[in-house]
């Protein structure tokens, strides 16, 4: 069984599958990547480098952007990602509109 799953080429994380420990090397596809960080069940794993300000793609989708440099085999998570989903105030001019009037009176 595979440690972890990649979706699409694009990717430049994983998803473990069971929890890798720090020191340990998995295959993901044709990368093997050395683990660095412990990745708990269901957390990121970078499979490639990802520079400060890059987005970061899982399952073929941009779920955020790097907040700090995150090495291959590093935990990809909340303390070094910031999330692009559900930011109103990065969804462009509409976000700043005043809201609808309210219809019941």
């Amino acid at each position: 069984m595979n440690s972890a799953l990649v979706i699409s080429a694009g990717d430049n994380v994983a998803t473990a599958l069971e929890a890798l420990d720090a020191g340990a090397t998995i295959r993901v596809g044709e990368v093997t990547v050395a683990v660095v960080d412990r990745i708990p069940r269901g957390h990121k794993i970078a499979i490639r480098a990802i520079p400060a300000g890059t987005t970061v793609v899982k399952y073929g989708s941009a779920i955020g952007t790097a907040s700090t440099d995150i090495p291959v085999g590093a935990h990809v998570h909340v303390h070094n990602v910031a999330s692009g989903r559900g930011r109103g105030d990065l969804s462009g001019p509409a976000s700043h509109a005043a809201p609808p009037a309210d219809p019941i009176r």
